[in-house]
């Protein structure tokens, strides 16, 4: 353990923010967020750095340990048992809307269930919207059309571009998206880019950020293709992104 400065020892049953724990395990879903400095999550074998505003969720009886980083501050609160991660471990960058709640938490210090739940519930509201899929995609079978499918959320390369880096024709894999996928090639990848902007917009990102990340050149052009695919009208999205995917989520 990282010894903690003699200020944060005076309120013992908080130490363990500033120098983690060992190894334990809680019945419910958790959440372990660094507020400042760094922290390692120790987790299935695994040693998990964390920076800065990141966090790691885990499902319920997941074992981890926590190590935080001198002058380093770490909160770990436990969530409503719907909000599992869907997984046994998920690893979170920053989330505006996550970093939000944590630190209303930490200035607000609630105390007492009836206190506590707003923000429980919030942070659990912050979460969900990382595991959104607005659009549900299936993805091919066929292993060419999965590897390009999965490489074709992150490249701007065209179809026939990435089809010849796997030695097939742009046809074939249009063949086969329509075949195992139900969706044309083109309407498959923008529908996969925009579940991904979805996500980060909802988690409070700015939408300018999101394109870039998105694949799109412009902030303008993510939300037209928003507006399209999402069936939301177009000065809505440009207002508040945010709020107008809330609404149509809701």
């Amino acid at each position: 353990m990282v010894t903690t400065t003699p200020l944060a020892d005076i309120v013992p049953q908080n130490t363990i923010r500033f120098s983690g724990h060992d190894t334990h395990r809680h019945s419910r879903p958790h959440l372990v967020h660094v507020v400042h400095g760094a922290a390692d999550v120790v987790v299935d074998d695994r040693t998990l750095r964390l920076r800065e505003r990141e966090s790691v969720w885990l499902a319920p009886r997941v074992p981890h340990a926590v190590r935080v980083a001198e002058g380093g501050l770490v909160l770990g609160p436990m969530l409503d048992p719907a909000d599992t991660p869907g997984s046994r471990v998920r690893l979170l960058g920053p989330i505006p809307a996550v970093t939000e709640v944590m630190t209303a938490a930490l200035g607000a210090a609630p105390a007492g269930e009836a206190q506590i739940r707003p923000f429980r519930q919030a942070l659990g509201a912050a979460l969900r919207a990382q595991l959104l899929e607005y659009f549900p995609l299936a993805v091919p079978h066929h292993p060419v059309a999965r590897a390009i499918a999965e490489e074709a959320r992150h490249t701007r390369r065209s179809l026939d571009e990435l089809a010849t880096s796997h030695h097939m024709s742009g046809r074939q894999v249009q063949r086969l998206f329509l075949a195992e996928t139900g969706t044309a090639f083109a309407r498959w990848r923008t529908r996969a880019r925009l579940n991904a902007a979805i996500r980060e917009l909802l988690g409070g990102v700015p939408a300018s950020l999101v394109a870039e990340s998105a694949g799109y050149a412009t902030r303008a052009s993510l939300i037209r293709a928003l507006a399209r695919e999402c069936e939301i009208d177009a000065g809505e999205l440009h207002r508040d992104p945010r709020e107008a995917l809330l609404g149509a989520v809701a």
